[in-house]
């Protein structure tokens, strides 16, 4: 098992966890990624602009550890309101193009910072 956790351009943690990856194998699992910029600041006025961001950080981790978005083969979508669904829905189809990896998607009380979307990945690294 490997953890890594420094990859530029990625966002510090904001809790007591591995905030990039845990590779075991040729599996890489991805810490669930919010609207957040490296510096901490949270970005975007909606869901779909923070979706936009939490993809930027979601290839940024893939690009550190040596994959993309094709490598993709499980996602999980956590949203604080699924009237926010379709909104994130059109931002991830743009980001995963004709690729579509097996997903869940549903709502949450809150999540952190109160962000409007937060999604997890896994990615066979093969």
């Amino acid at each position: 098992m490997i953890e890594t956790n420094n990859i530029e351009g990625a966002p510090a943690a904001v809790g007591p966890y591995s905030h990039v990856a845990i590779t075991t194998g040729r599996t890489a699992f991805l810490s669930g990624q919010i609207a957040l910029l490296p510096d901490g600041t949270m970005v975007g006025e909606d869901a779909a602009e923070q979706t936009v961001q939490v993809f930027k950080n979601i290839e940024t981790v893939l690009s550190g550890i040596g994959a993309s978005l094709d490598c993709v083969v499980k996602a999980t979508v956590l949203l604080a309101s699924m009237d926010d669904f379709a909104a994130v829905n059109e931002v991830y189809a743009k980001a995963f193009g004709s690729h579509r990896p097996a997903r869940s998607a549903f709502a949450v009380r809150t999540l952190p910072k109160n962000a409007l979307v937060e999604i997890e990945v896994i990615a066979s690294l093969d």
